[in-house]
C-alpha cells in the first residue's frame, strides 16, 4: 500500500461529503481526489465533477474514465438505486452497501420485517398498504403510535401524532395523498418509544465492524428542541447517554444479530451502517437503520478517527478490515449548523458568505460546506443548511467553544443557528 496512491471519487454534495473530503485529504496514500457533484466549499478542497449523485450511468462512466481506485458514496439514494452494484460489476471498489443492503434504509417495511425475523429489539409495529386496516390498527393499539413512510423521504417521512385522529389522518395522507409520493404507498405504524435517542455509526465489512463513538444530533429547529423537524441543527460526540453498559447491549442485542442476519440473507455488507437507537427503560431499541453516515453526525465523527480514513475505507471496500489497526481519539467533537433564513420552510438563496481566512480558523476547527455554491468568484448560499461549524477539544465544552467561535467568524444575510447544542449533555455534567 505504501507505494500505491489511490485515486478516489466521493459521491455527494452536502456537509457529510465535505467532511469525508477533508478526512480523506489527510491520507498519505491519496492520489487524485474528485467529488461529484460537490459544492462551492468542496471545490476549494478538491476537483469537482458536474455529475449528479443520482445519475448512476454518469457516475459509473466518470469512475471508469477517470480510472478511480475507490468510490465513496455519501448519500443513500444512489446506493438504493444500485450504484455500488454497478461499480463493482465494472471492477471498481466501493465504500457503500449494495442495493440489497441499502434496502435496510430504502424500505422501513423491509427493515421492520428484518428486525422481527432476527429478534432485534425495536418498537412493536406493523406494515400497511390500505387505509382501513391502518385505521383499525391505530384505533385498537394499546400504545401511542408513530407513522412512518416506508420509502426514502429525506428524513421527513415520520409523523408523531398527538391523537388517534391525527394518526389516522397522517396514515390516510401518506397512503392516499401525495405528501410522500411513492415513499408513502406503504407505511409502518409502530409504538411510540420513550427515552433518549443516540446515533451509533458502524463501519462494516461483512461480519467485522468498527463502532465509532456514539453521537447525538438535534433535529428541531428551535432552542430547547422546539419547533419543526429539520435535517439536523448540530451534533456532538461522544454522547455520554450511551454508557458502556448501553453500548455493550447494542453490540450484543443489535449489532451482532444484524450482521449475522445480513450474512444469512446473502448480503456482503461493506460500508456504513447507522443504527439510530432509543435508550428505553428496557434497554436500547432500534429506531431506524440508515446505510450511510448521518449528516451532521459525520462532521463530528471524521475528526475523531485517528487512523487513516482512506486506508480504512479502502480496506472495507476490498473486504479486508483489520479492526485492531483502527484508532479512535479520546477527544470530543461538536458541530453547529448555520442555516438560511426561513429554513426548514422556504428559505433565502444566493446570499454572499463571509468566511475567515484559513489562518484565522482556530486549532481543531473545521468549516464544513453543505448548501453553498460558487457564483462566479463569489461563494453564496444555495441550501437550507448552509455551513457546519465543527470544533474538537479535550472536553465537550472546549469543542463547543471552538465551534461557536467559528459561528461568530462567518456570516451571511439572515443566517441563524442554535446556541444550545449538547444542552442535555451539559446539564448532566453539572
Amino acid at each position: 500500500m505504501e507505494n500505491k496512491k489511490l485515486n478516489v471519487l466521493i459521491v455527494g454534495s452536502g456537509g457529510r461529503e465535505h467532511a469525508l473530503v477533508k478526512a480523506v485529504k489527510k491520507s498519505p496514500i491519496l492520489g487524485k481526489l474528485v467529488c461529484a457533484p460537490g459544492n462551492g466549499g468542496i471545490s476549494k478542497d478538491c476537483q469537482v465533477a458536474d455529475v449528479k449523485a443520482e445519475d448512476i450511468d454518469g457516475i459509473v462512466k466518470l469512475a471508469k474514465d477517470g480510472m478511480f481506485d475507490l468510490v465513496i458514496c455519501g448519500p443513500e439514494v444512489p446506493l438504493s438505486m444500485g450504484l455500488a452494484d454497478r461499480l463493482r460489476s465494472e471492477g471498481v471498489a466501493v465504500y457503500g452497501p449494495s442495493k440489497n443492503g441499502a434496502v435496510l434504509e430504502a424500505s422501513k417495511a423491509y427493515s421492520k420485517d428484518f428486525m422481527k425475523k432476527y429478534s432485534i429489539p425495536t418498537a412493536q409495529g406493523t406494515n400497511f398498504i390500505d387505509v382501513d386496516s391502518a385505521e383499525k390498527y391505530i384505533r385498537s393499539a394499546p400504545f401511542d403510535v408513530v407513522i412512518k413512510a416506508s420509502g426514502l423521504a429525506a428524513g421527513k417521512g415520520v409523523i408523531i401524532p398527538q391523537t388517534r385522529d391525527e394518526a389516522v389522518d397522517a396514515a390516510r395522507e401518506m397512503l392516499e395523498g401525495e405528501a410522500f409520493g411513492d415513499s408513502g404507498k406503504e407505511i409502518v405504524i409502530e409504538e411510540k418509544m420513550e427515552g433518549e435517542e443516540a446515533s451509533i455509526m458502524l463501519m462494516v465489512c461483512g461480519d467485522k465492524y468498527i463502532m465509532l463513538p456514539a453521537s447525538q444530533d438535534h433535529k428541531r429547529v428551535g432552542e430547547g428542541d422546539t419547533g419543526l423537524n429539520t435535517g439536523g441543527m448540530g451534533a456532538y460526540a461522544p454522547a455520554a447517554v450511551a454508557t458502556p453498559e448501553v453500548l455493550a447491549a447494542v453490540r450484543k442485542n443489535i449489532v451482532e444479530p444484524v450482521l449475522a442476519g445480513l450474512k444469512n440473507e446473502g448480503i456482503d455488507y461493506r460500508g456504513t451502517l447507522y443504527v439510530g437507537i432509543m435508550i428505553t427503560a428496557q434497554g436500547p431499541k432500534v429506531v431506524e437503520f440508515n446505510v450511510r453516515f448521518g449528516d451532521p453526525e459525520c462532521q463530528v465523527l471524521m475528526p475523531l478517527i485517528e487512523s487513516d480514513v482512506l486506508e480504512l475505507m479502502n480496506d472495507i471496500a476490498n473486504g479486508s478490515l483489520d479492526e485492531s489497526k483502527v484508532k479512535i481519539s479520546d477527544k470530543f467533537a461538536a458541530v453547529v449548523v448555520m442555516c438560511a433564513d426561513g429554513y426548514p420552510n422556504s428559505y433565502r438563496k444566493g446570499d454572499k458568505i463571509k468566511l475567515p481566512e484559513d489562518s484565522e480558523i482556530p486549532q481543531g476547527g473545521w468549516i464544513i460546506h453543505a448548501g453553498t455554491k460558487l457564483d462566479g468568484d463569489e461563494l453564496v448560499t444555495s441550501g437550507g443548511r448552509v455551513l457546519g461549524l465543527t470544533g474538537t477539544g479535550s472536553t465537550l465544552r472546549e469543542a463547543l467553544d471552538t465551534a461557536y467561535a467559528l459561528c461568530g467568524a462567518v456570516s451571511f444575510k439572515g443566517g441563524f443557528y442554535r446556541k444550545d447544542i449538547a444542552h442535555r449533555e451539559l446539564e448532566r455534567q453539572k
